[in-house]
């Protein structure tokens, strides 16, 4: 299901403001880091000269002009140029993708797009490289020179991929800082500093695309900052309220309006999109950012906000999409938000090959393992994925679902503990560690750290639904369906809320409300087998007494692998109670290998053994009786005794003698 990806700049500046409230002390808070100082040595900047010019440029941005502050009066080169060059033809497709990815890089990082830098930065570094070529310092010379990016820039159609499907190449953009540069570096050192309103009061009247675009997105963060501060003042961090973002219809005017002028670049195309859909038009908001991923492909947070636009495969088939690489990690990310779930791992097992250590690719593969419930799979990447990046906190909260689920206490302690060191005020840490609490059955202070992720971040999703859960253990049913509709409210497709709510509904002894929950979660999730379980337990309820419809919860739930071999049972029960012996035995014996399969022991167990021996008995197969007696007598306690009482039985059957019933003999 998919969660929404919240912008690095806007949480970061919560999680301060939240600091605050929380009194939270500043030494905690962490230091913003410094740009990465620009070094130009052995070279004459002259201003005049375009190859000198070019030679210094360094991640698009032009050093005669910071230096000298120079005004060039020539146009900036038109974003979309087809170049004549084409790539040699031995250069195969992974250095195609670094060069690309270089590039973007450095572009994304210049418009403040970090969360869109830092995607594409993984990806970089997961490209596998050629054994034949690779050399450690080679590589890092490669991925840092510029001459190599432009050298190789292009429109023509790259090399034939895996599985013969031909992608098109998308122009790296030029950049047109040299008509503003001045102004504009100082509107992203406000901006670094979160000086929002500060860096689009220092663009205001320069008419650069790129310095359109940081105005917009710096009056766009500002919105997003002020509103996030009513929304703590007025209503509390966990309260309903009606604040907006007050710059979203001002940025919409103008982005409109260069958009119908034709002068907007891919990056005001996606910010207008992005304020399209937090005004609610979702259909021209689509068409806009199909026009930004198709001219600007390397910008992950593009297509990201496409994704949560396409609910419905139907839309996505729709999109009038250009077939470059970047579709392929889209289409992965879609189909696992609509729970097409071999679809996307058909994608992700694709791009593996290309990006074999890309991180980013093996915690999606996580997670739709996740909602496949291979929990033991999923324990495994996750493993791996900690030694490679041993301070990642970013997905770990899942880690921690799963090792609840397999009640690892101790591993579930070590990673709370790790998250805590690394940065203990993330939404994902306070939520492993509530997980933990969770599982050691203080519910109290579990509450308390899921009420603190959402300070920290009011729209995590999986804090309201782990709150519920909480609410549910401590009987307190109103506080769990409110915490359980905020998830709805945040995504409408998230089973485990609506779960959650035909839970609440049914302690407090409401199955038709119930069951319409259920059978939500059901449509969401097909093939979670505690779903079924707990309409069929919904039907059987004495207000429904719908048993057939029981009867047909529980075999969708078998058929979709039953864990808890709860379904199994509870088939042959019905049928027994109905008469249906036949049957009965039938679910009996398929439940009884299931159990033998997986070397599970308990009531189940018994209870089977002891209705095929009575049942056997009945039928004169005293030899298959006897098995299952002789196996009930491996049992301590009562079950013991009872099974050498039937043992005794079935062998006086045998012999033809009489059966004795000492309760007929007088005293």
């Amino acid at each position: 299901m998919h969660e929404y990806m919240i912008k690095e700049n806007i949480a970061i500046q919560i999680v301060v403001l939240n600091r605050t409230r929380l009194q939270i002390s500043t030494k905690y808070i962490p230091k913003i880091l410094n740009s990465e100082t620009r070094e130009t040595k052995g070279q004459n900047v002259r201003s005049k000269s375009k190859q000198t010019k070019n030679h210094l440029r360094r991640g698009g941005r032009s050093l005669s002009s910071v230096t000298h502050g120079a005004r060039y009066s020539q146009p900036p080169p038109t974003p979309h140029v087809k170049s004549n060059r084409r790539r040699p033809q031995s250069m195969n497709l992974k250095d195609n993708y670094r060069i690309e990815l270089c590039a973007a890089i450095r572009q994304l990082t210049d418009r403040c797009l970090y969360a869109a830098s830092k995607w594409a930065g993984e990806q970089l570094v997961g490209i596998e490289h050629d054994p034949a070529k690779f050399t450690p310092a080679n590589t890092r010379f490669q991925r840092g020179s510029s001459s190599i990016r432009r050298r190789f820039r292009t429109t023509d159609v790259i090399s034939t991929p895996i599985a013969g499907v031909s992608y098109v190449s998308t122009p790296i953009m030029e950049e047109d800082e040299i008509v503003d540069g001045d102004f504009y570096l100082l509107a992203k050192s406000y901006f670094d500093c979160r000086e929002y309103r500060r860096a689009a009061h220092a663009l205001r009247d320069q008419g650069g695309k790129k310095s359109v675009f940081l105005r917009c997105y710096a009056l766009y963060l500002a919105g997003e900052k002020r509103k996030e501060e009513e929304l703590m003042e007025l209503e509390g961090p966990l309260g309903k309220s009606d604040v907006v973002n007050r710059e979203l219809a001002s940025i919409k005017r103008e982005l409109s309006t260069i958009r119908k002028n034709g002068t907007i670049d891919p990056f005001g195309l996606y910010l207008y999109g992005l304020v399209l859909k937090e005004k609610g038009n979702g259909n021209l908001a689509c068409t806009v950012l199909v026009e930004s991923v198709n001219s600007y492909p390397w910008n992950w947070n593009a297509w990201l906000e496409l994704q949560s636009l396409c609910t419905t495969v139907d839309i996505l088939n729709s999109l009038s999409l250009n077939n470059h690489w970047m579709k392929e990690f889209f289409l992965a990310n879609a189909y696992q938000e609509l729970r097409m779930h071999k679809e996307s791992l058909s994608k992700y097992d694709y791009l593996h090959g290309i990006f074999g250590f890309s991180n980013y690719i093996q915690a999606q593969i996580a997670k739709v393992q996740y909602s496949l419930r291979e929990f033991d799979l999923v324990e495994g990447i996750f493993e791996d994925l900690l030694r490679n990046d041993p301070y990642r906190v970013e997905d770990m909260d899942m880690y921690s679902n799963v090792l609840y689920a397999k009640e690892c206490s101790s591993g579930l302690s070590y990673l709370a503990h790790r998250v805590f060191m690394t940065d203990k005020y993330r939404p994902e840490s306070c939520c492993i560690i509530g997980n933990y609490y969770s599982l050691k059955g203080l519910h109290e202070k579990a509450v308390l750290y899921f009420r603190r992720a959402l300070k920290l971040d009011r729209n995590y999703l999986s804090a309201w639904t782990l709150m519920g859960h909480e609410f549910i253990e401590m009987k307190n049913t109103p506080a769990a369906v409110d915490a359980y509709r905020h998830a709805v409210d945040i995504n409408p497709s998230d089973y485990r809320a609506w779960y959650g709510l035909g839970q609440a509904y049914e302690m407090m002894g409401m199955p038709f409300y119930a069951l319409h929950y259920f059978r939500k979660s059901v449509f969401l999730q097909p093939n979670d087998s505690r779903l079924w379980i707990a309409m069929a337990h919904c039907y059987q309820t004495d207000q429904l007494n719908m048993i057939d419809e029981a009867k047909k919860c529980y075999k969708r739930a078998a058929d979709c692998n039953d864990r808890e071999s709860i379904a199994l049972n509870s088939l042959a029960k019905l049928y027994a109670e109905e008469g249906r012996i036949e049957e009965a035995v039938y679910y009996y014996k398929k439940d009884l290998e299931r159990m033998e399969d997986e070397e599970r022991e308990g009531p189940n167990m018994v209870e089977t053994l002891f209705f095929l021996a009575k049942y056997f008995r009945e039928q004169k197969k005293f030899e298959e009786a006897e098995v299952y007696c002789t196996r009930l007598m491996d049992y301590a306690g009562p079950e013991k005794e009872r099974a050498k009482s039937l043992l005794s039985g079935i062998r006086m059957e045998q012999t033809g003698a009489p059966l004795m019933d000492i309760e007929h003999f007088p005293p």
